[in-house]
């Protein structure tokens, strides 16, 4: 999988806000493999464009 254009990567916080769960839940996601971490140690970044399709598929 490649790396998203720099433009589209969040960090967990906002990853957070844009998903509308918590920031443990972004870690969870994580470490069941429903999304992807992006970034260097200590800093994790995401695509925003994955978040909002997670934040969609949850309103449905």
């Amino acid at each position: 999988m490649t790396k998203p254009p720099r433009d589209r990567l969040v960090p967990t916080k906002v990853a957070a806000l844009a998903a509308g769960v918590s920031e443990a839940t972004i870690r969870k996601w994580v470490s069941r493999g429903k999304i992807t971490r992006y970034g260097s140690p200590g800093r994790s970044e995401f695509d925003i464009d994955e978040l909002t399709e997670i934040a969609l598929r949850r309103r449905h």
